[in-house]
């Protein structure tokens, strides 16, 4: 609740700039009812790769990994989980959905809060809809083995206090009005990692709360541009302005602004995303090129076609492989083994990446 104490965030000093990124987000805002009038059908594929890409990014980010053939029978098919990874990956995507298609009758409470936590982890054995019975600490492990601390959260006594405080300050000030809901948003979500009310989880529930807020102050791009995928490709810029600003958050001496900063500019960075995907799917053929050959560089060395088809909703698969297959013989990629589930790997293009970034290591 630090961060809700009593004219904090008035006390904020919000750069000028911030006015301009409020307005563009807005402006984005009213783009995409338009969107979804003209292109429903566009939109609901985009929509069904976001929810794929976003489970898989936000249990990535905390070390869980399902095998590549095993996510099309678990998520999109129905097969069961067949361990905790699974049941965990499985959770999540439920939860997403339901508040995907449910976000205006759910209210920010911590029942709310403990729910969510409840039903992402309730394929599991582990503790689900319950905050901590322990304290718990934030460790990072270093390039030489030890470890240290990097924060401790409220103790475990404390935890049902602060979050009814949370929330309570939290419902008072959107319901008023007077402060932008994007901010509040995400001073709420510090708030919450730097509370940590959970034994584990806490990461993914604040994802899927940052979803649930988002939605409900209209901004609908979560729905069709997965959040977490942009958080898991900047997660060291992620953890490292969570890092700075949780130090101080204790002494209610913190600055929001980095970590408003940081996460506006990944909601500007997703209605980018989503306009240059809907004007692909529109455009010519050559366009629908360009955004396959860009997927690609994002891939990793060995691919399969299934994996751009994830990525590039509305490009037909016979025309992927067409791409695939002009750029083998421009010598790019080669096949490694035939048949629908052949998988191929790049050559000059995997080349050119890794050169970029040691470029980028020497500047």
């Amino acid at each position: 609740m630090k961060s809700f104490d009593r004219d904090f965030l008035e006390r904020q000093a919000i750069p000028i700039e911030f006015a301009g990124t409020l307005r563009l987000l807005g402006e984005y805002r009213g783009k995409q009812e338009l969107y979804a009038k003209q292109m429903p059908q566009i939109l609901n594929t985009l929509r069904q790769v976001a929810i794929i890409q976003s489970t898989e990014s936000s249990n990535r980010i905390e070390g869980i990994f399902v095998e590549e053939k095993r996510l099309k029978p678990l998520l999109e098919k129905g097969s069961p989980p067949e361990n905790r990874s699974e049941a965990e990956v499985l959770g999540y995507k439920d939860v997403l959905t339901l508040i995907h298609t449910a976000y205006d009758s759910i209210e920010l409470t911590t029942e709310t809060i403990l729910k969510v936590h409840r039903d992402m982890l309730s394929r599991t054995d582990l503790p689900a809809g319950i905050w901590k019975r322990r304290d718990n600490t934030i460790e990072e492990r270093l390039p030489d083995g030890r470890w240290i601390t990097r924060y401790v959260p409220v103790s475990a006594h404390e935890t049902p206090f602060y979050m009814d405080e949370l929330c309570s300050r939290f419902n008072h000030l959107w319901e008023g009005g007077r402060i932008d809901h994007l901010l509040l948003t995400y001073a709420f979500i510090l708030d919450f990692l730097c509370i940590h009310p959970f034994t584990d989880g806490n990461g993914r529930v604040s994802r899927l709360l940052t979803v649930l807020l988002l939605h409900k102050s209209g901004y609908d791009v979560v729905r069709y541009i997965s959040l977490e995928r942009l958080i898991e490709k900047s997660k060291e810029s992620y953890y490292d302005v969570l890092n700075r600003v949780s130090a101080e958050w204790k002494r209610t001496g913190h600055s929001l602004v980095p970590w408003w900063e940081y996460n506006l500019g990944l909601l500007v960075e997703a209605y980018r995303e989503f306009e240059n995907r809907v004007g692909a799917v529109r455009s010519n053929r050559g366009a629908k090129t360009a955004w396959i050959v860009e997927t690609l560089e994002h891939l990793p060395n060995e691919f399969e076609i299934g994996e751009i088809v994830r990525a590039c909703p509305g490009v037909s698969r016979p025309m992927i492989r067409a791409v695939l297959e002009a750029l083998r013989e421009e010598g790019k990629l080669r096949t490694l083994g035939t048949g629908r589930g052949a998988k191929w790997q790049k050559v000059i293009l995997s080349n050119k990446r890794d050169n970029n970034r040691d470029n980028k290591r020497r500047s």
